[in-house]
């Protein structure tokens, strides 16, 4: 089997990705440190009919979204129609009432899409959650598909399996597609974010210009670059990899100093695109997770391809009621947190802590969200030598431009914990790379 070339080059191929600097930077404590990404070289294997299922859902999904973030900073009507509680907008820590009435270039709000996702062992696909800010993720499998290459080049020569390396053509599409006329950058918070590796390279694979806040400048509502030489050259899209409220200090955070001064009156204006949209954060809160179902039938008229797992908003009453009730089986998640932060399991709680969360669960409802425990499929793992089942998600990536499009590979990432369901890197999980078959 070619496969178990891949297998006896693992250790060689973590200490390419560590020489190429494929590291997770988190700060803990005031403190930056930077880890190693594990890798496994068993991929994860998905058949071709199979991902065309996932990928109809995507499309699906992310149409439905991009429809939600419009409606919701114009018209409201998903509001007015009593579909969405107006409460899990307005109370979303992710809307912006700065972002009202702003329409971005071609009424594209989620450019990049990073949809999470679980096969459980009903061998049925549940979503676990939307990323539509600044989703990450997309390098990882792409360099490590381009290691595994070289250290077996006959494994993908012989196998049909659908080439991922097309992914920085496709956000350079996307990009594209919304720029208002000139170069396109990167805007990175710098060297001691927890995803630079991933924002030089992405601007390596697109040609885009990788920048920091001191690269740009705003002048007459244009937006500049300002080359080594000193020379402004006109910014026509910025694909940002900074959050909301850092991105411009006059609007949002004024301490921000990784931000550009101006830029939100010139994206107002339309001379500059912003790559996700300001704002998105409203329908990627976990509270609003809940009604994405229902927004596909409002406003596409279909039923959902893929489920939800199945939620529980204690904000309703008969929700609240079932939580408490069931609360041992539940895993319960704050809607603010990311990166497996705010997340616990009921049956893991001492007999006092579940008294202090109940507590706060009562007097803080719009804040939590509880869902029934998938029980998802592991996947294989090198585990010192041995092979291991462990918990492993899926994020897959959806870009938007004419039309969406669901890139062929995905980043699986797997918990190293035999006893545990988190599987992000902030938690010190692993990934490995996502092999799509072609017929």
């Amino acid at each position: 089997m070619k496969q178990l070339e891949l297998l006896k080059n693992r250790e060689q191929i973590n200490e390419l990705l560590a020489r190429y600097g494929v590291k997770f930077g988190i700060y803990k404590n005031n403190v930056f440190n930077e880890q190693l990404f594990p890798f496994d070289s068993i991929p994860r294997i998905i058949e071709h009919q199979e991902f065309a299922h996932l990928e109809k859902g995507l499309k699906q999904r992310v149409m439905a979204l991009n429809l939600f973030l419009k409606d919701i900073y114009s018209e409201k009507k998903i509001v007015k129609d009593g579909v969405v509680p107006e409460d899990f907008i307005f109370a979303s820590s992710g809307y912006m009432a700065e972002c009202e009435g702003i329409a971005p270039a071609k009424d594209v709000y989620s450019h990049i899409s990073g949809i999470d996702l679980v096969k459980g062992k009903d061998d049925q696909w549940y979503i676990l959650e939307d990323n539509l800010r600044v989703p990450s993720g997309a390098s990882y499998p792409m360099i490590a598909r381009e290691l595994c290459r070289r250290s077996s080049p006959d494994t993908f020569h012989d196998t049909r399996l659908e080439d991922n390396r097309n992914y920085g053509e496709l956000l350079r599409k996307t990009m594209d597609y919304v720029n208002a006329g000139g170069h396109t950058v990167i805007l990175t918070p710098g060297r001691y974010n927890a995803a630079y590796f991933e924002h030089s390279y992405l601007a390596e694979k697109t040609g885009a210009h990788l920048a920091t806040g001191s690269d740009l400048i705003v002048e007459q509502d244009k937006l500049y670059y300002i080359s080594a030489d000193g020379k402004r050259e006109r910014v026509g899209a910025v694909y940002r990899r900074i959050s909301d409220e850092y991105m411009d200090p006059m609007i949002f955070n004024p301490e921000s100093v990784i931000g550009i001064p101006h830029i939100f009156e010139v994206y107002r204006k339309g001379n500059v695109a912003l790559i996700n949209a300001p704002g998105n954060g409203v329908a990627d809160d976990k509270g609003i997770y809940y009604f994405v179902p229902k927004m596909i039938r409002y406003y596409l008229g279909e039923d959902p391809i893929l489920s939800n797992a199945p939620t529980y908003l204690p904000f309703y009453e008969q929700d609240m009621k079932y939580v408490l009730e069931h609360f041992d089986s539940l895993v319960l998640k704050d809607v603010a947190e990311a990166g497996g932060y705010g997340v616990v399991f009921g049956d893991s709680m001492t007999k006092e802590q579940k008294e202090s969360f109940t507590t706060l669960l009562k007097k803080e409802p719009r804040r939590f969200i509880a869902q029934e425990v998938i029980d998802f499929q592991d996947l294989d793992i090198l585990d010192g030598g041995e092979v291991v089942p462990r918990k492993a998600d899926l994020r897959a990536f959806v870009l938007m431009a004419e039309e969406p499009v669901v890139w062929k590979s995905g980043l699986t990432r797997f918990s190293r914990n035999m006893d545990s369901f988190i599987v992000n890197s902030s938690q010190g999980g692993g990934f490995k790379d996502t092999w799509v078959l072609y017929q």
